[in-house]
């Protein structure tokens, strides 16, 4: 933000051929010759595993399910109830394959 030097509005940008601040109030008007730009990092969110991390699928059952990426023949599985109760549970997958570890699931 910039404020006028003369009445201390505060000064809007103007692009009129050329990029320059003016003041709504009185005649003042500021030229911009210089390109001025701060890069600002993005910090991305950590996403939290929402089944639980790795420590929820060792407990888990085996099943004889062939994985759509690699096809490997045994899948680990849990029943979660994500609906209401009235809904049956959902079943979700990873595969067995230690190389792999796809994740689907079934409704």
């Amino acid at each position: 933000m910039e404020f006028c030097p003369t009445c201390s509005s505060l000064l809007l940008v103007e692009h009129a051929g050329r990029l320059r601040y003016f003041c709504p109030t009185c005649a003042y008007i500021f030229g911009v010759d210089l390109k001025i730009s701060k890069p600002i990092p993005l910090k991305n969110k950590e996403v939290d595993d929402v089944m639980g991390g790795e420590d929820a699928w060792k407990n888990c059952d085996r099943t004889p399910v062939t994985c759509a990426k690699c096809n490997y023949g045994h899948a680990y599985f849990m029943l979660v109830q994500i609906r209401s109760a009235d809904e049956p549970s959902t079943a979700f997958y990873r595969c067995g394959n230690p190389n792999c570890s796809f994740r689907w699931r079934e409704d």
